[in-house]
């Protein structure tokens, strides 16, 4: 019998989720939220790129998604400068019952540790009162730096470091919030943007280095953060706009999980706007970029990931992984035990060969 599933948001990974569970032969398509009036009545085969209606409307109206009761709702709402109230969405949604896959936020991935009490316990409780399960992944955080590493993990005698890099050119990422305002690229270097705050890139990544390490054994002491920025060396442009000579183009963060004064599991991003810059930095294994994975012990591993799409470019590629990630992940989530759900207690999560988009 086929889920029941809702598309909650149709931004850049909703609209290719929204479209996948259209395609899916294990999904019935039951509603989609939208958080606009320029979206709401319309259809969803629209709303998903498709050159066909598929019969399901969009609303603007959550409590009316809520009363439908649907097996699983995907969601993909921007949460990066909504933190609240997208756990509020998140309270709500599984105290009625209804499970929950999700791109974002991205500290529940794997939150032990990393988020506090007042943050953490609404979710759990929430939880246990509607039965329901959150799961939240993609591809980072997701499976290139928990399914994949953890899978070469296991063939390993010892393990010294475990690394997951991300080395993307994001020129063409077409979200201007997410580049200029929270990552700050065209900004002053003297101007710290949200996503270099202190704390916030452990709070975004700290659950990915305490996944591995839980993955492998291992108890950590700290997590640790560092970055460096680079400015532009003239002024260019990218999708989302102006980037100023002078101002942020280049960026390299680390989020190191320590025992002692050892790093043992790292997630570490190697982010430019236009692939000469930094050369001094790791380099991808693809020049629009790929997600590495470095095991320091016995063996030794080094593996690169490379996306790409006959429809678009990485980042088109990457959005669609993300997006795919959790919409064929929703049988298992529905299936699961209540509670909040990690890469550590799904199965195996594939896809139907026999789906075409």
């Amino acid at each position: 019998m086929s889920c029941r599933v809702v598309q909650w948001g149709t931004g850049n990974v909703g609209r290719h989720a929204l479209a996948g569970i259209i395609a899916s032969p294990d999904l019935e398509l039951t509603g989609v939220w939208v958080s606009g009036p320029d979206k709401a009545g319309r259809d969803a085969g629209i709303l998903a790129g498709l050159d066909h209606p598929v019969g399901v409307i969009a609303t603007d109206d959550a409590a009316a998604v809520i009363a439908a009761k649907p097996d699983c709702v995907v969601y993909c709402s921007m949460t990066d400068n909504r933190l609240m109230e997208a756990i509020e969405d998140l309270r709500r949604l599984l105290a009625a019952g209804i499970n929950v896959v999700a791109c974002a936020p991205v500290f529940f991935q794997y939150p032990y540790g990393v988020l506090p009490a007042e943050l953490l316990t609404p979710i759990e409780e929430a939880a246990r009162e509607g039965n329901s399960s959150l799961w939240v992944n993609g591809i980072d955080p997701g499976f290139a730096n928990d399914l994949l590493p953890l899978a070469l993990a296991g063939t390993c005698l010892r393990i010294d470091e475990l690394r997951c890099v991300e080395i993307v050119d994001y020129a063409s990422y077409d979200n201007r919030a997410v580049m200029f305002d929270i990552m700050g690229f065209g900004k002053p270097l003297d101007e710290v943007p949200m996503l270099l705050q202190p704390g916030v890139l452990s709070l975004a990544w700290g659950g990915t280095v305490r996944q591995l390490a839980a993955g492998i054994g291992v108890t950590l002491d700290s997590v640790t953060e560092v970055y460096e920025r680079i400015p532009a060396p003239e002024s260019f442009d990218i999708v989302t706009g102006h980037i100023a000579e002078g101002t942020a183009a280049a960026l390299r963060f680390e989020v190191r999980g320590m025992v002692g004064e050892e790093p043992v599991t790292v997630l570490e991003h190697v982010t430019r706007l236009r692939p000469d810059l930094c050369p001094q930095w790791r380099q991808p294994a693809h020049p629009e970029g790929s997600y590495r994975i470095e095991i320091t012990g016995d063996p030794c591993y080094a593996m690169d990931v490379v996306t790409s799409s006959p429809r678009g470019d990485h980042n088109f590629a990457t959005l669609l992984a993300t997006a795919m990630r959790i919409v064929n992940a929703v049988p298992a989530v529905v299936a699961a035990e209540p509670g909040i759900r990690t890469a550590l207690d799904l199965p195996l999560i594939t896809a139907p060969a026999t789906r075409r988009g």
